[in-house]
């Protein structure tokens, strides 16, 4: 059975540039939060639902309407667990397929809310990946139309960096001025070690 890492972080924290990085190792990534958004504009049942609990179309314009969904969710926990119920366990299904299909000796799920979305059951190892809160902002900024203070509202709305790193089995410290190759060839050859007595 292949096993599984968990990659996680706050956002702008660098958990794609890390996942890019064992991609060139030969570790295949599944981007939870990729396949989440890509399932809610193309699952039927799930804009439905979505719309259900929104009370209006999200859907005006032909795809989902992100901003009038952060709109609705964000300081409301009860819809965001809602919302959460009904695109979760798709994801997880997915991940539980692609998993099998592969044949390297583990896999990589990211995914910023892994251990909110209890993912972490699904995975053997978890690696959490930090960075200084300016640098995230500015690299989120560099990306995207937000402003600062939207930035850090999405901050203040996930686990925080030192909560993250206590369950986490590792932790990468990725800011721009440390190497994160190495300690990324660690976690690699640690899970090469896992991958081999389990056979």
């Amino acid at each position: 059975m292949t096993l599984k890492l968990g990659v996680t972080g706050g956002i702008g924290s660098g958990k794609t540039t890390v996942c890019r990085v064992f991609k060139v190792l030969g570790i295949p990534s599944f981007m939870a939060d990729e396949r989440a958004k890509v399932l809610m504009n193309s699952n039927v049942s799930v804009r439905e639902q979505l719309n259900a609990l929104a009370g209006t179309d999200l859907y005006g314009r032909g795809t989902l309407d992100k901003r009038e969904l952060a709109r609705l969710i964000f300081n409301n926990a009860e819809l965001l667990n809602r919302v959460n119920e009904v695109v979760h366990p798709l994801v997880f299904a997915e991940f539980d397929e692609w998993s099998k299909e592969v044949s390297e000796p583990y896999v990589i799920m990211e995914a910023a809310i892994l251990f909110e979305s209890n993912a972490h059951l699904l995975v053997d190892k978890v690696v959490s990946i930090t960075a200084p809160i300016e640098e995230r902002i500015s690299r989120v900024m560099g990306r995207s139309d937000l402003t600062r203070g939207q930035v850090l509202e999405r901050v203040n709305s996930q686990l925080d960096d030192d909560e993250r790193n206590q369950r986490a089995d590792y932790v990468i410290s990725n800011s721009d001025s440390e190497l994160i190759i190495p300690e990324i060839l660690r976690i690699h050859e640690d899970m090469l070690r896992l991958a081999a007595k389990k056979k």
